[in-house]
């Protein structure tokens, strides 16, 4: 079954990001339930940002559950890459990732390594750094799997990554792996800018694919843009997909104006029985 789910931002530095809900936790959880959310996608500059009887009390007044944990503020706070050219700078970014994954793991939740991923460049080739993060997608695959939950990995755009950019090339990576538990995250607006054919990238991605960021083309909430959307949805339909469709957008024109467009266009392509 398709799950709803909207993000939550407390990493101040990540301000003017692709969050709708930023800063108070328990406003943005109170916000998702009254609009018919199932789920939060939670961005925290560390595990212990918030601690784990608070989140799980919020959790349960507003009947709520995590879709995910993002890794991101490994990257914008401590700058920290998984395909750094220094030994000990990558085994940081694997003990950061790994943290998030064990703060997931309490809330049946998955972690998300998106900018995390780095970039080869500088003293780190291509082939190099596609290395690094098959090594690393390996052991964080398996570090996952004692909480029963995949680790999802992010293709993200040309201007973000020069390792994985589509579908496709996540599809490919996979298959090189050792590890069977990194599933792949379908954003949108990566794709709007790498794919060709948005629904057929994501019908090649069967599968695999274990996460959606379910945004417009120009990452604002759904019809604030150009996507086709009775396409996408169809394609998302052939997949069998049953994870979470998640609000990663800009909060425009607001936070809860953006949250309502997703959960409308959600529900009108698939209403809750």
């Amino acid at each position: 079954m398709v799950r709803s789910c909207v993000t939550i931002s407390l990493v101040d530095e990540a301000r003017g990001g692709p969050f709708v809900f930023w800063d108070d936790l328990e406003a943005g959880c109170r916000a998702a339930s009254e609009l018919g959310f199932d789920a939060v996608e939670l961005f925290l500059p560390a595990p212990e940002a918030v601690d784990d009887d608070t989140l799980s009390a919020l959790l349960e007044k507003y009947k709520l559950q995590v879709g995910a944990f993002g890794t991101g503020a490994g990257w914008v706070i401590h700058k920290k890459q998984i395909c750094d050219p220094d030994p000990t700078a990558r085994e940081a970014a694997k003990t950061f990732i790994k943290s998030i994954i064990d703060k997931g793991g309490k809330y049946n939740a998955p972690a998300i390594i998106g900018s995390m991923q780095g970039r080869s460049g500088g003293n780190v080739d291509h082939e190099t750094a596609m290395s690094y993060l098959r090594t690393a997608l390996n052991e964080l695959g398996d570090y996952a799997a004692q909480y029963n939950v995949p680790l999802i990995y992010e293709p993200l755009n040309r201007y973000e990554t020069n390792l994985v950019n589509t579908i496709a090339d996540g599809v490919a990576l996979l298959k090189t792996l050792e590890t069977d538990n990194v599933v792949l995250l379908a954003d949108l607006f990566h794709m709007n800018i790498e794919e060709f054919d948005v629904p057929q990238a994501i019908r090649d991605g069967k599968g695999t694919i274990g996460h959606i960021h379910f945004v417009d083309s120009t990452r604002q909430a759904c019809t604030r843009g150009h996507f086709d959307f009775d396409a996408i949805t169809a394609a998302i339909r052939d997949i069998d997909y049953d994870g979470y469709l998640s609000a990663e957008a800009f909060p425009v024109p607001d936070p809860r104006e953006t949250a309502r467009l997703t959960i409308e266009t959600i529900r009108k392509y698939f209403p809750k029985n």
